[in-house]
């Protein structure tokens, strides 16, 4: 009988003691290949691969504002082999405005926060506005008269405006695309008046002057744009807003795990390499542990609640 016990026992033994991570971690991304967050994904992917030493596979699961991949990292077995690379998109502005199938405070763990990419309020150059103060008297004088595109309804750059409007007292109206491509080539085209779309995908028509950035939606300037004042400098006291990216775990995921890949997140984000890497994509790194951006994720949550609540946006 000792014997039998004994085998048993040097049989289980190894799988128990096996360290983790023993085999490749699955990093989900819910948007596609090329974007701001999958391309940041990869960054910290490639690094924290070497850190664990244990590939870091990204996997790209689009469809439905970013839900679809949440969904089905909150789903995964919590074991540590499943991460998201989350937005505040899906995890905190989607959620106030539509019906998902996943609970972010429920259904997640905070492992650390990556980064923030910044917004700007732009305008067509035929747009008589040099400045935010001026651009707020002319939709003042002229209510109704002025458009700004957005991705869809409850999409960040509609949450954007929508708070921009309810702390100004403006009415420019909303007009809803299919995604963000399009609401920013007919802002260029001059089919809108106002815009805000993320930084980088401004950038190339700024610099070629077919738009006109007049602030960045970032609480403090932005490095890639020194030139260009927040929103709460320009005359919009207490705006802020930007587009955080982190890392999620399943709930459930053993604390130790969680632990393990915060600490390693955080020694990633602190090589020089990966600031100019992300940098080079407008992003700035921001490195927040789990109890820290589980509190982000809390407020931000409410803070959009507020917005859709007084912007009278409707939940579908």
């Amino acid at each position: 009988m000792k014997t039998i016990v004994l085998l048993a026992l040097l049989v289980v033994s190894p799988v128990i003691a096996q360290p983790y991570p023993s085999h490749p971690v699955r990093m989900i991304v819910p948007y596609a290949a090329g974007g701001a967050s999958d391309v940041t994904a990869r960054i910290v992917a490639a690094h924290l691969g070497e850190r664990l030493k244990q590939p870091i596979v990204v996997e790209n699961r689009t469809g439905a504002g970013g839900a679809i991949g949440a969904e089905v990292a909150a789903k995964a077995t919590p074991d540590g082999y499943t991460v998201l690379l989350g937005s505040a998109s899906e995890v905190v502005m989607l959620p106030v405005v539509a019906r998902i199938p996943y609970d972010p405070v429920r259904d997640f763990l905070p492992v650390a926060l990556v980064s923030d990419i910044a917004l700007v309020l732009a305008v067509h150059p035929s747009v008589a506005a040099q400045n935010v103060r001026e651009l707020i008297a002319l939709a003042k004088a002229k209510p109704g008269a002025i458009n700004y595109g957005s991705a869809g309804i409850g999409a960040t750059s509609h949450l954007a405006m929508a708070m921009f409007n309810a702390m100004t007292g403006t009415q420019m109206v909303h007009v809803p695309y299919k995604g963000s491509v399009p609401a920013t080539a007919d802002l260029v085209a001059g089919h809108l008046q106002v815009g805000t779309p993320t930084l980088p995908a401004a950038l190339p028509y700024v610099k070629s002057g077919q738009l006109r950035v007049l602030a960045v939606t970032s609480a403090r300037r932005w490095p890639t744009l020194p030139d260009v004042p927040s929103l709460a400098e320009a005359g919009v006291p207490g705006y802020e807003m930007t587009l955080w990216t982190g890392l999620m775990a399943p709930a459930g995921t053993p604390p130790e795990i969680v632990a393990q890949l915060h600490r390693e997140t955080a020694q990633v984000l602190a090589q020089p390499e990966v600031k100019e890497a992300i940098g080079r994509q407008g992003g700035e790194i921001n490195v927040g542990g789990p109890a820290e951006f589980g509190a982000l994720i809390k407020s931000d949550l409410a803070k959009w609640q507020r917005v859709v609540k007084q912007a009278e946006i409707k939940v579908d």
